[in-house]
C-alpha cells in the first residue's frame, strides 16, 4: 500500500526558519533507512505558506488567496510519499522518525480498484499505464 506521509508546520518553519545542520543530519540517516529498505517513492520539504496561494472554487468561482495561511496546525511543511505493507508498518517507520515535536499524519493512497465499479474499465487502464509510464506503480 502507498502512504503520505505529511508533515505538519509550525511556527519557526511557517517562519522560513531551517533545521538546525544537526536537525538535518539525523532527518538524512533516517531517510538514507528508508531509502535502503525501499520504502520511499517521493519526499520533499515545502516552502512557507507565505510563498504559497490557494485557489477557492466556489459555484464555479475560482478566487486566488495569498499566503501567508492562518492557522498553522493545518498547513503540511513536508511529506514523503511510502510503499509500506500495512499501516501498521507507516506507523512503525514514522517512530523511528528523528522529531523531537510536532504532529505527523500518515494517510493511505487511493488505488484504482479501491474505486470498484465507480471507475470505467478504460478509466481505470488509462490511470495504471499513466501511473506504469511513471514508474509509480505499486
Amino acid at each position: 500500500m502507498r502512504v503520505m506521509v505529511l508533515v505538519k508546520a509550525t511556527k519557526e518553519s511557517e517562519a522560513g526558519a531551517l533545521p538546525d545542520p544537526k536537525a538535518v543530519a539525523e532527518m538524512g540517516k533516517f531517510n538514507e533507512q528508508l531509502l535502503k529498505a525501499g520504502v520511499i517513492l517521493a519526499m520533499d520539504g515545502l516552502r512557507a505558506s507565505s510563498k504559497g496561494k490557494r485557489v477557492r472554487f466556489s459555484g464555479g468561482k475560482k478566487t486566488v488567496i495569498d499566503g501567508p495561511f492562518a492557522e498553522t496546525k493545518e498547513l503540511v511543511a513536508g511529506f514523503w510519499l511510502w510503499q509500506v505493507k500495512s499501516m501498521e508498518e507507516a506507523v512503525e517507520w514514522l517512530k523511528r522518525a528523528p522529531f523531537e515535536d510536532g504532529e505527523v499524519e500518515i494517510r493511505p493512497v487511493f488505488e484504482a480498484e479501491d474505486f470498484g465499479d465507480s471507475m470505467t474499465p478504460e478509466h481505470r487502464e488509462r490511470f495504471e499505464k499513466f501511473r506504469r509510464d511513471r514508474g509509480m506503480t505499486s
